[in-house]
């Protein structure tokens, strides 16, 4: 059977792909240099090559992932670094490397991927245990990205006459057959026709071996922990990286036989209270909680201008992609978000050592002798909702180097924010334009912070106050 190694133009959701059998792999290839930011430490050497090898080595790309302690701009080359284990931890993040496989024989999911991609054993195992294998039974939908070639292609692997010889699928719908799970072993089994993903460049998240972790665990109950994640964490993982996370490493320095499950996210560039249950049950527990509002969050946001106290109504669009985009007029199908600021006091701008310390970006404000402490009350949950209703009322949170630049051009030129309150009004007529007005001010915004910005989950609380914990002091006092 003739090999089935995929590679493919992948977005930066890492949902989505393209794929090819051998004769065809060369059309849906490419390597591209990307620039990014990061530290010369570690040089960059050519890519493994195997001539005993009968698979041909394709890279793909995707959008640059944040990367972390950043120093220059530099533009990476073409080669891959010499693989050989994910630790230590890098202090920087490499570009994305995603490889798609479709499986032409029977064999053990390790073996399989260090012949199809020429990576070492133990570089494929250190993979696996970070979850950033990925398997399906069928491959999934390709994206509207692309071509009828490609699209040819992807039908010609999901061939009902193909599928209908898959012992494995049988009772299941094309549907459920392209669900994607994480490979757990490297000894599993992977049989002809499984597509697999595979991150070999995970996202890092070296502020893990800095943290002394028993010292951030607030409260440990008979179900579940409370704990005061740092900025630069991620509480549960990543698509691509499921070991170096909060939940993880609190597993660890309490000696828990069982890992704790996620049972809410914050950012990962916001730090503060988040629970993590015990068991399965008490996460669905507390998920009903949040689902019927039982559960209060208050924050501490470190604002960049002063703001009323009251209630701040926007209304967010509702596309999961960032930055999130928020209007202060109602549109329709756009998502409510409110958030009560309580108080909001004066406050020195953080000394440039705090800033360096905690790796705060700078991002443009143009003033910074003072800032403001606002204690928020979020009354409806979206992600990024704070930093985004901050940003549009001109008082974006201390180092959110996503919304500030955004704010720091709307200051400048106000009009820029199609959304905002100097906004152009649009007809039936201008609709090419307000479009062209939209992605304009979607491009003013910069990439997501990798390290602290000015915001706190100060504290959390559940059915009516009964159990109530608190974070301790921000990293700005």
């Amino acid at each position: 059977m003739a090999s089935l190694y995929l590679s493919s133009i992948f977005v930066s959701s890492h949902r989505s792909f393209i794929s090819a059998p051998s004769n065809l792999r060369r059309a849906f290839s490419f390597t591209r240099g990307r620039s990014v930011l990061y530290k010369h430490r570690n040089k960059l050497a050519p890519a493994r090559s195997n001539s005993n090898s009968n698979h041909r080595h394709f890279r793909c790309a995707s959008s640059i992932a944040d990367v972390s302690h950043s120093t220059a701009i530099t533009e990476f080359p073409a080669s891959y670094p010499e693989y050989d284990r994910l630790l230590p931890c890098p202090a920087y993040n490499f570009p994305p490397r995603v490889e798609h496989l479709v499986v032409s024989e029977d064999a053990k999911v390790l073996d399989y991927i260090c012949k199809a991609l020429d990576l070492p054993p133990l570089f494929v195992t250190d993979l696996i245990q970070f979850g950033a294998v990925h398997y399906a039974l069928v491959c999934p939908q390709p994206p509207p990205t692309a071509t009828p070639e490609q699209i040819r292609v992807f039908k010609e692997v999901t061939a009902p006459s193909v599928l209908k010889k898959r012992g494995c699928i049988k009772g299941k719908t094309v549907r459920e057959a392209q669900k994607t799970f994480r490979i757990t072993r490297p000894d599993e089994f992977v049989e002809a026709g499984t597509y697999l993903r595979i991150h070999v460049h995970p996202k890092r998240f070296p502020r893990c071996y800095e943290i002394d972790w028993k010292s951030r665990i607030i409260a440990v109950a008979d179900s579940y922990v409370v704990l005061d994640k740092p900025a630069g964490t991620s509480v549960g993982g990543t698509t691509d990286n499921i070991e170096e996370s909060c939940a993880t490493f609190a597993t660890r320095a309490l000696g828990l036989t069982e890992p704790l499950k996620t049972t809410h996210q914050i950012d990962n560039c916001t730090e503060g209270c988040v629970v993590l249950a015990m068991t399965k049950e008490y996460c669905s527990i507390f998920h009903q909680k949040i689902r019927e509002k039982q559960v209060k969050k208050l924050y501490l946001a470190l604002a960049s201008s002063p703001l009323p106290t009251g209630v701040i109504t926007h209304y967010m669009r509702p596309i999961n992609k960032a930055p999130r985009l928020v209007s202060e007029e109602h549109v329709d199908r756009w998502q409510l978000c409110q958030l009560e600021v309580m108080e909001c006091k004066e406050v020195p701008w953080p000394s440039t050592l705090i800033e360096e310390r905690h790796c705060v970006e700078d991002c443009g404000w143009p003033t910074r002798d003072k800032a403001y402490e606002c204690r928020i009350n979020l009354l409806t949950g979206r992600t990024h909702q704070i930093r985004a209703q901050l940003a549009a009322c001109g008082a974006p949170l201390v180092g959110d180097a996503m919304y500030m630049p955004a704010a720091v051009a709307e200051l400048a030129s106000p009009g820029l924010n199609p959304f905002g309150k100097h906004r152009r009004h649009y007809t039936s007529n201008d609709e090419d334009d307000y479009q062209v007005a939209v992605e304009e001010w979607i491009a003013l915004h910069g990439k997501e912070p990798t390290s602290a910005i000015g915001l706190q989950a100060c504290q959390i609380s559940w059915d009516e106050g009964e159990y109530s914990y608190e974070a301790g002091s921000p990293w700005w006092r």
